[in-house]
């Protein structure tokens, strides 16, 4: 790994580098002169949580690639700051950048608990597994003082609403106990990310996630109560992480995981530029042929939109990787399954505080 990193100019810590253009903003400050005849450009690097009370928290899910009718997001943005995040590109809506506003400005729900509330109570709700989330990680480090995610789980709970999580923190132990009551219930399935085992590689890719071995460890109690846990190794980048397919199941089904999901890297829109600037900054030495490998699995590009290829890819190396990726997860978890969720449980407590007679 190129030692770039030591510079003073490197942002340790945040994956992106700089904030490329967001296309729907027709202005932005800039720095004309870098010879001094300006001001310096001051940005806060800090980390700033912007507080939002949107009017609807739970989204329905029409991507026939998504298996969960619905998603549920408490923030908007995300300090983990991994550089190849496809969410980054949902920040542009907010006005900001895919870059380092992705990663510095974080929008916080904090009516998130109390919206989902509202919306499982309404008559004609028809239960079907949550997603939380499905854009940014619902466990990024500001969860540990807000607690939002964990207040969503506890009405989650009270209404016996299935819900699938999705996360690479570790921080997901600390509700072990509202986990362990909706596994109990065939209410909850968790799947915990890992891209890589290198150390090194994780803090350049990932700069603020838990390490691989904190998650190994995560997957681990949650078994071990009885949670139901997939890793998904994602995403698989050709020439970065491909290698480790088969160690990181392996890994996981040691501690217990029951199964095993993937995606193929995908790098839409800005967030192809981030990542180009992250490799080729941290990498040089092999960064052309990662970029090339990348596109050859999207059709020449570094993202394919379209629905069945995006996440998988294809050409002769994505194949090869998809089969290397099915025969040793058939192999690993053989006899492993994961229960059904129960949606016959979903019982909404009466909004009067009162026991129905009828």
């Amino acid at each position: 790994m190129n030692t770039s990193q030591d510079s003073t100019d490197y942002l340790k810590g945040r994956g992106a580098q700089y904030n490329p253009h967001n296309r729907f903003r027709q202005q932005e400050y800039v720095q004309e002169h870098f010879e001094g005849l300006d001001e310096p450009l001051l940005a806060n690097d800090a980390t700033e949580y912007l507080p939002e009370f949107p009017k609807k928290i739970v989204n329905k899910v029409d991507s026939p690639d998504i298996p969960m009718p619905y998603s549920l997001n408490p923030y908007q943005g995300c300090e983990h700051g991994c550089i190849y995040c496809y969410a980054r590109n949902t920040h542009q809506y907010w006005g900001w950048s895919a870059g380092l506003d992705f990663e510095r400005k974080v929008i916080v729900k904090e009516n998130a608990p109390e919206l989902l509330a509202q919306t499982l109570q309404k008559r004609n709700w028809k239960p079907g597994p949550i997603m939380l989330s499905g854009n940014t990680d619902c466990y990024q480090p500001i969860e540990r003082q807000l607690k939002l995610t964990r207040r969503i789980l506890e009405v989650l709970l009270e209404y016996r609403h299935p819900v699938g999580l999705i996360t690479k923190n570790s921080l997901i132990l600390r509700d072990l106990d509202l986990l362990q009551e909706l596994a109990a219930l065939r209410l909850v399935r968790v799947a915990i990310s890992i891209t890589t085992l290198d150390e090194k590689l994780r803090l350049a890719m990932e700069p603020r996630t838990a390490t691989a071995r904190q998650r190994l460890k995560a997957i681990g109690k949650l078994s071990a109560v009885g949670v139901p846990v997939t890793v998904m190794v994602a995403p698989i980048i050709p020439g970065l992480n491909s290698h480790e397919i088969v160690q990181i199941m392996q890994a996981a089904a040691d501690e217990g995981a029951r199964s095993a999901g993937f995606t193929m890297v995908r790098l839409n829109g800005p967030v192809g530029d981030v990542f180009t600037d992250w490799i080729r900054t941290n990498m040089p030495d092999r960064a052309e042929k990662v970029l090339s490998q990348i596109a050859a699995m999207h059709g020449g590009k570094m993202s394919d939109n379209r629905f069945g290829f995006r996440m998988r890819g294809e050409g002769p190396q994505a194949v090869a990787l998809r089969d290397l990726f099915r025969a040793s997860r058939n192999r690993i978890f053989a006899g492993r399954t994961a229960p059904e969720f129960d949606l016959t449980v979903f019982s909404p407590p009466d909004p009067n505080g009162q026991l129905s007679l009828f």
